[in-house]
């Protein structure tokens, strides 16, 4: 039976002595997955690949590694796309990784951005054939989650997109797109869609450019829905359709990333997570978490934490030139320390600032500066200066 996260929680708007409780009485503790794709990075437009391509089998060998030397566990997650990733050949590989580690495919992501086909996009084209392909792709790829009891499908259109906004039919690209992607949900109904918002690349625009755009996406396609048991969800109050924010995108288009984090927890549909280090703006880089944007990973954290994120925090990283157990073991120390600062926070002084500002001004930056102060700094109390 494939399984529907209940994320009703994320909406939950607390008061002061609720958000204090809430605060105090949990505990970011992340669960970790990550993509096989970049196990063996690719070249790039300007050079060749630094290592020798790998097969899924040898991937999925240097997951069994780092189990049984301890660098992860079974609560680890494993990403993959549909059919170059995981198809009906390779299955079984991906079942007898779960079998002996415990770790088992928590996604199953359909490629709809790297064959030539999809030159000019996948479930957006205006070319029958093609879009009819890109569907009945999609559509496989949900019945292989649903067989494989996955948590969710993550979707990222990076192929549907444009160049010249002149002259180009917005509303068709929109609409073939959703419903596309629900006559695909409709046929393999129950299994939850995970949208990957992108501004920019491989497209010079994609079609989804920012979180506010995915969010009203989420609603479009639900509202497209018809099977019995799709609409049986929903009205239960269960997301179908919620977004992977990825934080390499959200600070390409200049995006804040707690903002748009709790955007999409607000209405319930943060379904997963992709953690990365970006420069602001920039090509997607994709470098290690922790390396850039510490303020925004913090900020962003708590986020997590005041709204109740449960799910993944999915590694979507390229190591071009770190070996990528290496690369994975940074970005899991990154998080695991800067979740272990946040579950240390002086709460009280916190939600005092949160609700009552002006009667603590610079409290708030003030907890972020000790947090991140080794024992050893010296550092002054805030001065309250009173007028004569």
């Amino acid at each position: 039976m494939f399984k529907l996260l209940d994320l009703r929680s994320q909406k939950i708007e607390r008061d002061a002595d609720d958000m204090l409780k809430h605060l105090q009485s949990s505990k970011l503790i992340p669960r970790f997955s990550a993509g096989v794709w970049y196990f063996y990075p690719a070249g790039g437009r300007f050079h060749e690949a630094y290592t020798e391509k790998g097969s899924i089998e040898d991937i999925l060998s240097k997951v069994t590694w780092l189990h049984d030397e301890g660098f992860i566990d079974s609560t680890f997650g494993i990403e993959a796309h549909y059919p170059n990733e995981v198809n009906r050949e390779n299955v079984d590989s991906y079942r007898a990784l779960e079998k002996e580690t415990g770790i088992r495919l928590i996604t199953v992501i359909p490629n709809l951005f790297y064959d030539k086909v999809f030159e000019f996009g996948s479930l957006s084209n205006p070319d029958h054939d093609v879009r009819r392909f890109a569907i009945d792709r999609l559509t496989e790829s949900l019945r292989l989650n649903k067989e494989l009891e996955t948590d969710f499908a993550v979707v990222w259109p990076g192929i549907d997109g444009y160049e010249n906004p002149f002259g180009f039919d917005f509303y068709g690209m929109w609409r073939r797109f959703e419903e596309g992607l629900a006559e695909a949900m409709d046929a393999v109904p129950g299994v939850r869609v995970a949208l990957e918002p992108k501004p920019y690349e491989p497209r010079g625009n994609n079609i989804y450019r920012n979180t506010a755009n995915g969010l009203i996406m989420a609603r479009n396609v639900e509202s497209l829905l018809k099977t019995n048991e799709n609409r049986d969800h929903l009205k239960e109050g269960k997301v179908l359709v919620g977004l992977n924010p990825e934080v390499g995108h959200v600070l390409m288009g200049h995006e804040e990333l707690a903002y748009a984090f709790a955007s999409t927890l607000r209405e319930g549909r943060l379904i997963h997570s992709h953690w990365n280090s970006q420069p602001l703006g920039n090509y997607d880089q994709d470098l290690n978490v922790g390396v850039l944007g510490i303020d925004q990973m913090y900020a962003a954290l708590l986020v997590f934490k005041m709204y109740g994120y449960l799910g993944f925090y999915g590694l979507d990283i390229n190591p071009e030139r770190i070996p990528v157990e290496k690369a994975l073991v940074l970005s899991m120390n990154s998080l695991n320390a800067a979740c272990a600062r946040v579950n240390e926070l002086d709460y009280v002084k916190l939600v005092e600032a949160l609700f009552n500002p002006s009667e603590n001004r610079g409290v708030t930056e003030d907890i972020l500066t000790r947090s991140l102060a080794p024992s050893s700094a010296k550092l002054k109390p805030l001065p309250i200066f009173k007028e004569k």
